[in-house]
């Protein structure tokens, strides 16, 4: 490794035992090798951390860290990019795991062209053993010239969100608001970072996406296994999610550097997604107001 490598590594760590290894060799397999790997183990109480510790004594890529105690996924993420002094960050998961050739294929379009903000692979979908591949299609390569382009196609075609596990270049990451700690907050900070940058798919399939009954996205919407993937020791959860996730929208473009009439456009688009979600945000606030009122009388 050389004293400045251009990239980081960050791989969040939660109970993880079971993939993590295969997480860790192929991350550290990668066919370009001048990468600092920064581990983040959000207290894992299984045995991941023995794992974890035992490849950062072998390998002197790999920094391993430990919060002291459960900060949530979300915040975990973030805690990484906090950690991150690189020209590139490439987020990684634990249960999932890549060809030996994503990084240098990623590194080569990087640092080709500058007006890209994320490189991400085209993913297979497998099950906790690794099996039953099938191929998925994002459909976001986003090269458009125009952010507000880039802003509609992302969130008019997005269903699963993995590319924020590509490599991000880290002064348009740090001009975002990161990850919240809401649900589905990953679609949130992928949309603010087509407004730095366009999106790059590699026609390749590097990435296999891990589907299990403890992954994100294996039960959508069910607050006992939101609470194990998405919060924090302490407990508490964000409520009010799709109102946070509008409200999220609309400080992405409110802090980007865009003309005034791009911002007027993101604006209206914006606005009639609130309208199409109207039914929606009144339940959860219906839903709110009981529990506030519940609270007072308890």
């Amino acid at each position: 490794m050389s004293d400045s490598p251009l990239v980081t590594i960050g791989l969040p760590v939660y109970d993880s035992k079971r993939y993590v290894q295969q997480s860790l060799d192929s991350l550290l397999g990668q066919t370009y090798r001048d990468f600092v790997l920064i581990i983040s183990d959000n207290a894992s109480t299984d045995g991941t951390s023995e794992i974890c510790q035992r490849y950062a004594a072998a390998d002197s890529r790999v920094q391993y860290h430990r919060n002291e105690v459960n900060i949530g996924n979300p915040r975990n993420f973030n805690h990484v990019a906090d950690l991150t002094t690189t020209k590139y960050l490439k987020w990684s998961t634990a249960d999932d795991y890549w060809a030996p050739t994503f990084l240098e294929r990623a590194m080569e379009v990087m640092e080709r062209d500058p007006s890209i903000a994320l490189c991400y692979p085209e993913a297979v979908l497998v099950d906790a053993d690794g099996l039953n591949p099938v191929e998925y299609q994002d459909f976001l390569h986003l090269v458009q010239e125009d952010p507000v382009e880039r802003f509609h196609t992302l969130l008019e075609r997005i269903q699963l969100a993995h590319q924020h596990l590509g490599v991000i270049r880290m002064s348009a990451l740090r001009q975002t608001h990161l990850l919240g700690t809401h649900v589905g907050s990953d679609v949130n900070l992928l949309a603010e970072l087509t407004l730095y940058g366009k999106f790059f798919e590699l026609p390749e399939r590097l990435f296999s996406r891990r589907f299990h009954r403890d992954s994100g996205s294996w039960i959508r919407g069910d607050p006992a296994h939101d609470a194990r993937r998405y919060h924090a020791a302490d407990g508490k959860r964000a409520t009010l999610r799709s109102w946070r996730t509008h409200l999220r929208f609309f400080a992405a473009v409110n802090s980007a550097p865009l003309p005034l009439g791009a911002k007027a456009r993101l604006y209206r688009f914006l606005a009639q997604r609130v309208v199409w979600d109207r039914g929606v945000l009144l339940r959860e606030l219906a839903a709110y107001a009981r529990a506030k009122s519940s609270a007072r009388t308890a």
